[in-house]
């Protein structure tokens, strides 16, 4: 991730209720680690009453849900802290190889990471990990579009 003028401290800071269109249950992640204009990193400990927890374990549509949300973290700082303008809806476009190398236990804490591949007319596609510890638990592409709020 390129450098960015935001500490961890201070995106650790920011309730993703006012960064995320979502709100709970469907939050699906617990706090922005890391932004930049080509990236985003979340952190997000995996709660046993959460909606995606099926068998004490984060499900592979939860993961999924959790990758979006981290874009959509992205794109709601940099709405709102940036250029001081209203979080913006988003929509998955499409995914692709999105592969589930192990399903989360509830309780661990995962580690999302978004890098922006192209951004273009309202789309976005990035490249995204989803780390348990040292452990690449699922990673996919996915494409995004964004309906513009003026």
């Amino acid at each position: 991730m390129e450098m960015s003028p935001y500490t961890e401290e201070y995106l650790r800071s920011i309730d993703v209720h006012g960064i995320l269109p979502q709100q709970d249950p469907f939050v699906m992640i617990g706090c922005l680690t890391g932004f930049s204009i080509s990236a985003s990193t979340t952190e997000t400990v995996i709660g046993d009453t959460n909606i995606f927890v099926d068998g004490g374990r984060l499900s592979a549509a939860g993961m999924l849900e959790n990758i979006a949300q981290t874009c959509a973290a992205r794109i709601g700082f940099y709405n709102k802290y940036v250029l001081h303008k209203d979080v913006q809806v988003g929509f998955i476009g499409a995914v692709r190889n999105y592969v589930v190398h192990a399903l989360p236990e509830a309780g661990s804490v995962i580690v999302t990471e978004v890098d922006i591949l192209e951004e273009i007319f309202g789309m976005t596609l990035a490249q995204a990990r989803v780390r348990c510890g040292n452990d690449v638990v699922a990673e996919a592409e996915i494409k995004l579009s964004v309906r513009n709020i003026e």
